[in-house]
């Protein structure tokens, strides 16, 4: 997901490999997990001649906030899971935070 992110548009499984070569990852292990990213709504796939491009369906953060709900969602007490969060989070955040209700 990192390097569909930070791509400029749709890549290819090679242009995903590429940007991955630190890993030294076979093609085939790059399409497997792009399969399951799209079987999980997490990027789409088009065709484009015999390749097939990949980009992801919501941005890095809309990603994290949809995390940041479902955690929310499995605590029975949002409240006391809220109050957790912001008591862990540096003054600058929480400040950012008040800012964005405010």
């Amino acid at each position: 997901m990192e390097v569909l992110w930070a791509a400029d548009g749709p890549q290819t499984a090679r242009e995903v490999q590429e940007a991955l070569a630190d890993r030294d990852l076979a093609t085939t292990t790059v399409l497997t997990v792009l399969g399951r990213l799209e079987r999980k709504q997490l990027v789409t796939r088009t065709r484009d001649g015999r390749a097939h491009h990949y980009q992801p369906v919501a941005s890095r953060e809309d990603h994290v906030a949809e995390l940041m709900r479902d955690a929310l969602d499995a605590a029975p007490d949002r409240g006391a899971a809220l109050a957790r969060f912001l008591g862990s989070i540096p003054d600058d955040e929480r400040a950012a935070l008040r800012d964005l209700l405010g």
